[in-house]
């Protein structure tokens, strides 16, 4: 009790009247009573009916690797639940493009965060994961987040680690919100979870977010085969999710919280016997990469789009170039200023590189990767729910991840903003509301 009322008085006494929020800044204070409210089992004495939803990304987790290891709690999550066998991601299949689609329901192409590293001519400037200023400036977010409807309709949430949750989007930041720190280890990551879900009703979130990155790292350093280390990655992250659903358990709040475990996208086997040298084909001065590998986006120089194109294309036969507008539709990766005007999109498995940086790092281009066409089996991702909004027992063959907003959405009572997802997901894979509201009594 005394862990969780002292809690209770910080949040209260560090909350922000005029915004909202809990700054950072406190809410690294809060985090010290971490371990005493990860141990607690009594439920706060009000109630509210108010769904609550958990999005867990585990990055890097490609649909096969659970029987890469043990995963007990992934297993029971799609006993209880519903589950894919492969979480389609789009293109390109990379970490910030794919958060931003799930959380908006849009393709990049009109959300705007076209790859991880950006360049939008209109504010003649670079977006890349280490631009913490341009990370956290709303300028680059388009679409509206999950967040943001649930901040206006008077909901709090946490989305903790995902990308666009450190930025003010449509005049709303989350009630809470960290800028990303790999250095906090996965127990603590679980336990800020469970710490906000100790909040009294009126307080606690909403809409959750737990992001893991140890079966990416592991998977960019060793590949995708298998390995002791992937294993271990894999039963690692299973025993987090466990350890998420025993501290809700132990709340009393198994029967009211609906947990969405995805991953971003999957991971190809790379090797130094499939590397593309770009400058060996092209003089890179007059062309201007601003994303590397495994897709090469190209900015050139005025008037030389033509001539890059011509010396790129059937240069190499592990190398699809196009021009922006004709990339295949299917791709939905045409429309956006910020998509350079020239794409160079590797095969499976192969890499792109220049020779300085192939000669000067031996350990690169050996482990995975990712990026490519997100068709390929070996891009998909992983996809299981279950709680008290979800049917039992239905594994789909495949599901795209653009659709997961409107299924969010139809979890939290919020309205959808326009988006590309199909709202005919929401039938095949939740329960009718009065069903989700009896099972979590």
């Amino acid at each position: 009790m005394f862990g969780i009322s002292l809690f209770t008085m910080i949040a209260r006494s560090v909350r922000n009247q005029s915004t909202g929020r809990l700054l950072y800044r406190d809410l690294l204070l809060s985090l010290l009573l971490v371990p005493v409210l990860a141990c607690g089992s009594a439920p706060p004495p009000e109630e509210s009916s108010q769904p609550i939803l958990i999005l867990v990304s585990i990055d890097g987790f490609r649909w096969d690797f659970r029987d890469r290891g043990t995963t007990p709690n992934l297993d029971r999550l799609v006993a209880k639940g519903v589950s894919a066998r492969k979480l389609i991601p789009v293109f390109p299949s990379k970490t910030f493009p794919n958060h931003y689609t799930v959380v908006t329901g849009l393709y990049p192409e009109n959300h705007g965060l076209v790859a991880n590293n950006i360049y939008d001519p209109a504010f003649d400037a670079i977006y890349g994961l280490s631009k913490r200023d341009e990370v956290g400036n709303g300028r680059w977010y388009g679409g509206e987040p999950i967040w943001v409807a649930a901040e206006a309709a008077g909901k709090p949430t946490a989305p903790i680690f995902w990308p666009g949750s450190e930025a003010e989007i449509d005049g709303y930041r989350p009630t809470f919100w960290e800028p990303f720190d790999g250095s906090v280890d996965d127990h603590r990551r679980v336990d800020k979870v469970l710490a906000l879900l100790d909040l009294p009703p009126t307080q606690r979130p909403v809409f959750l977010t737990l992001y893991f990155d140890t079966i990416d790292h592991a998977a960019h350093d060793l590949g995708p085969g298998p390995s002791q280390n992937l294993q271990r990655a894999v039963e690692h992250v299973d025993a987090m999710i466990g350890r998420l659903l025993d501290g809700l358990e132990n709340r009393g709040l198994a029967g009211r919280v609906d947990v969405i475990v995805i991953s971003d996208h999957g991971m190809a086997e790379n090797s130094r016997e499939r590397v593309i040298l770009i400058d060996e084909i092209l003089d890179l001065d007059i062309a201007n990469p601003v994303d590397w590998d495994p897709v090469l986006g190209l900015w050139p120089e005025a008037g030389m789009i033509d001539e890059v194109l011509e010396r790129l294309q059937g240069a190499h036969p592990h190398l699809k170039v196009f021009r922006r507008e004709d990339i295949p539709v299917e791709l939905h990766y045409n429309h956006h200023p910020r998509i350079p005007p020239i794409i160079a999109i590797a095969d499976d498995g192969w890499a792109i590189s220049s020779s300085e940086r192939f000669m000067a790092c031996s350990d690169c281009f050996t482990g995975g990767s990712h990026g490519y066409d997100p068709r390929l089996e070996s891009m998909g991702g992983l996809f299981i729910a279950a709680g008290p909004s979800f049917q039992h027992g239905i594994t789909l063959p495949s599901l795209e991840n653009v659709h997961l907003y409107h299924l969010m959405c139809a979890v939290l009572g919020l309205q959808p903003a326009p988006n590309d997802g199909d709202v005919e997901i929401v039938p095949k894979l939740l329960r009718p509301r009065s069903d989700s509201l009896t099972a979590s009594h």
